[in-house]
């Protein structure tokens, strides 16, 4: 019987969601909640994995595809969540999205009050100028509704980029890498002597992520696009310039770079994640990685797995 086990099991990964659990003998963390709480707990239970364990939610980042389910998971779990303080932030934007209010409707309602109270509110002072001075103090959108927080959580736990902690048995360190959101991350991830680094949705390869994706035993690692099937697809030209940008995501080509120069060649398995369904096909991203593997693939090291969107990879347990 194992007395030491570190597990980790993609659920999915790709732009319409991401989530990954990984665990040691005592501990287990979701890493992003960007589904459904229902398709979470349906894929967890495929994977063989029990959604009431889980210890915490870890999120890197406050994109939609990384955070969709977050709040009812967390709530029907009654568990921690992990952020950046900016993420958390972020995602409460999200979460409370602000309709603005025009001179128009504004004026509109303000007459209807009068109207209603048969009083004039400060009769002395131009509509035009009393409407800004309310925005000011109130904001575009106040709140007047008395409804349930949407982002309520059971707790919340602050981290800082760089600056390790523990939940549990499972220490993590948050690295900061490239990309257009508050304060995203990758996580390191060590416990019983393993080793787990992720690193997805980042616009390159930048020297700290390099660091940190040393001396991993398991490597999840973006290979989002291809260069040509990105240029010549579907998307408009202003979300093609987001993706290629360095604060989009990951190519094929940048990823095998990564791994054929400054990878260390030390990781048991190397997953590519975040493949893209539209700019990408997961037999170029696998050549691509193969080609950069090439002479370092055995059945002891760098076994390429593939992460998908629709359904999750088989755990890997070290």
């Amino acid at each position: 019987m194992l007395t030491f086990m570190v597990k980790m099991t993609v659920l999915a990964s790709g732009s319409r969601g991401n989530s990954t659990v990984v665990s040691s003998s005592r501990t287990r963390i979701l890493v992003d909640a960007g589904m459904s709480c229902r398709e979470i707990f349906k894929r967890m239970v495929i994977a063989g994995e029990d959604p009431r364990t889980l210890d915490a939610i870890l999120i890197t980042h406050e994109h939609q595809d990384h955070v969709q389910g977050l709040a009812v998971t967390a709530r029907k779990l009654g568990i921690p969540v992990y952020f950046t303080e900016s993420t958390h932030r972020a995602w409460m934007r999200w979460m409370t999205p602000r309709k603005r209010m025009t001179y128009a409707d504004w004026l509109a309602a303000r007459q209807a009050a009068q109207e209603a109270a048969a009083v004039p509110v400060n009769p002395e002072m131009e509509d035009k100028e009393a409407f800004d001075e309310e925005r000011e103090e109130l904001g575009p959108n106040p709140v007047t509704e008395t409804k349930t927080d949407p982002c309520a959580l059971p707790g919340i736990e602050y981290f800082s980029s760089g600056q390790g902690f523990c939940v549990g048995d499972i220490a993590v360190t948050p690295f900061t890498i490239p990309h257009d959101a508050a304060d995203p991350v990758g996580f390191i991830f060590e416990a019983e002597g393993v080793r787990i680094g992720l690193a997805t949705d980042l616009g390159y390869m930048p020297p700290n992520a390099k660091r940190h994706l040393k001396k991993c035993d398991v490597l999840m690692l973006e290979s989002n696009h291809d260069l040509d099937m990105l240029r010549d697809g579907p998307y408009p030209w202003s979300v093609k310039q987001r993706v290629l940008s360095r604060v989009g995501h990951l190519s094929n080509l940048a990823a095998a770079e990564f791994l054929e120069g400054e990878y260390d060649g030390g990781a048991a398995y190397v997953i590519l994640a975040h493949l893209s369904e539209n700019n990408n096909l997961p037999e170029l991203a696998r050549v691509a990685a193969e080609r950069a593997l090439e002479g370092r693939i055995s059945l002891l090291a760098n076994k390429l797995l593939l992460a998908t969107q629709n359904s999750p990879l088989e755990s890997i347990v070290l």
